[in-house]
């Protein structure tokens, strides 16, 4: 894999998070951000992903029976 050397500033609590992560998989912190990386860039490339996500969000919603629909 080819791979470009990137400088990325995380806050201190980032930092802990991703040492902690790698720790317990036994990884290097550069592995765990680009694990993350990838399912981040595979759901923002697929907006049904983004959507789905969002299904049930609002549980006040009123949803009319299919009876109701107007078919104009």
């Amino acid at each position: 894999m080819a791979a470009t050397r990137t400088q990325v500033y995380l806050t201190e609590e980032q930092r802990q998070k991703i040492d902690r992560v790698a720790r317990a998989r036994g990884v290097t912190m550069a592995e765990v951000i680009r694990a993350a990386l990838d399912e981040y860039l595979a759901e923002e490339a697929d907006p049904s992903a983004v959507l789905a996500a969002t299904f049930g969000a609002d549980r006040d919603v009123c949803v009319p029976s299919r009876d109701e629909w107007d078919r104009g």
